[in-house]
């Protein structure tokens, strides 16, 4: 034990001596949450919307008037021709272009019906389908007014009935997307900063020779491994702390469950981050190697985290794929236990499975690792 301690004592040291380091280790992961945080969201605004109104009536003007009353919309300006306004499209000046045709009132009066064109720049698909979502909604709600509006004196027995609804929304009442992001954010850098940490950390020994002098030492394999890698899964807990701190100070996101609960799974996952970096270490002879290799990794595990994309939305064999995915869990019991307060009960599952995780992981990393006595 006292040979643990000396090389957890020696770690630190040498970590705290690194000038270069202690930004990266603390100062680099409190920028990334704070501009990650505000950055990272799916809501579309300022949309860049114009119109043509060929019928210029009362209802086409209450039409365009839903539109400048979104906070979605920004209406520019209006067309005189399908020609210009095709033209701003293409040169990027408008996102959104809505064509209300000749007679548009005349139609919802008489015929009860009647048809909008809507062009919208699909250059990129996701945004563009937020925006119908939008759109949709607010001509909705205006066929929604226009039913009631249009109906004759000699139908008012037959008068549409105007339901409305209250939405409850749970576990993210203001519906702000940094409430969902901020913990997925926080665990993408407590991965990222331990895992890169511990695989290059082994791998300095060997750049600068120190490792072949630690194994002709009565040094074991354990207390070393031990050792090497327990200041990290501190550092590890360090991050998750003081991410929990601006989370809750900075971003207001609730904290509904436990907080031991949370460290308990951390302690868990940090294993499993620390045996992959140890497991790296052990196949790379730079630092460089060891930091692609690393970075690589947590690139495919990010993606098919859940933390941008929903796993539902992926091909069935990418979620399957996600079944191995430790960040996955971590990503998962953040949201779970910080939003909706969930219980140890609840992420049972979460937890046996990256249990499993961490003691393979382990297990490969110390039976790679060959020492030479």
């Amino acid at each position: 034990m006292k040979t643990i301690l000396f090389i957890i004592q020696k770690e630190f040291k040498q970590i705290f001596r690194n000038k270069g380091m202690l930004p990266i280790i603390f100062v680099l992961p409190i920028l990334q949450l704070v501009i990650l945080s505000n950055a990272a969201t799916f809501e579309i605004k300022n949309i860049k919307f114009s119109y043509i109104d060929n019928d210029k009536t009362s209802f086409s003007r209450e039409l365009i008037q839903k539109f400048d009353a979104s906070t979605y919309f920004n209406v520019l300006t209006d067309f005189p021709s399908n020609k210009l306004a095709s033209e701003a499209m293409l040169k990027g000046d408008v996102d959104v272009i809505l064509e209300i045709p000749e007679n548009f009132e005349r139609n919802l009066v008489k015929e009860q019906t009647t048809d909008l064109s809507v062009i919208i720049n699909a250059i990129d698909g996701a945004a563009a389908g937020v925006e119908n979502v939008y759109i949709n909604q607010i001509i909705k709600d205006f066929n929604k007014n226009a039913q009631i509006t249009l109906v004759q004196p000699s139908n008012q027995i037959n008068k549409p009935v105007n339901i409305t609804s209250i939405p409850s929304f749970w576990y993210n009442e203001t519906l702000n997307y940094k409430t969902f992001m901020v913990p997925g954010i926080l665990v993408l850098l407590v991965t990222m900063i331990t895992l890169f940490l511990s695989g290059m950390n082994i791998v300095r020994e060997k750049e600068i020779g120190t490792l072949e002098q630690i194994n002709v030492t009565p040094i074991k394999k354990h207390q070393f491994i031990i050792g090497k890698l327990f200041p990290f899964w501190i550092i590890g807990f360090g991050l998750l702390t003081i991410g929990l701190i601006i989370a809750k100070l900075l971003f207001n996101v609730p904290i509904v469950g436990s907080i031991f609960l949370l460290y308990s799974f951390t302690s868990i996952y940090l294993l499993v981050i620390l045996g992959i970096g140890f497991f790296i270490s052990n196949f790379t002879d730079t630092q460089q190697q060891a930091m692609f290799i690393s970075w690589f990794f947590t690139v495919i595990f990010i993606l098919m985290s859940g933390l941008f994309t929903p796993i539902e939305s992926m091909p069935v064999w990418a979620q399957y794929i996600t079944e191995f995915n430790p960040i996955k869990y971590f990503v998962e019991v953040m949201r779970m236990v910080m939003l909706k307060g969930s219980t140890f009960t609840d992420i049972i599952p979460q937890f046996t499975k990256t249990l499993a995780y961490a003691i393979i992981m382990n297990v490969l990393a110390v039976i790679s690792y060959k020492k030479s006595t």
